[in-house]
């Protein structure tokens, strides 16, 4: 996946996690609709750190394709 499919996929999944946080402040959110929130907020960090993998490799000269996608325990450990 490049940088643009990556950035399209970001902005789909957090198009999503809006609508579903739109959800949860009025009707609320059933049991799937929270873990549905909850998978995205992982899935998110997980493209926002393969991005950041994908431009340090590219600035560092590096074939940014040989970055990976991390596991959610690890994307979630990050300090902001």
């Amino acid at each position: 996946m490049d940088d643009k499919q990556l950035l399209d996929r970001i902005g789909a999944l957090v198009e999503e996690e809006h609508t579903l946080e739109r959800q949860a402040t009025g009707a609320g959110l059933d049991d799937d609709q929270e873990a549905r929130l909850r998978e995205l907020e992982v899935r998110l960090d997980q493209c926002w750190d393969l991005l950041r993998q994908r431009r340090a490799r590219r600035n560092a000269g590096q074939d940014p394709d040989s970055a990976a996608v991390r596991p959610g325990g690890t994307v979630e450990g990050y300090l902001q």
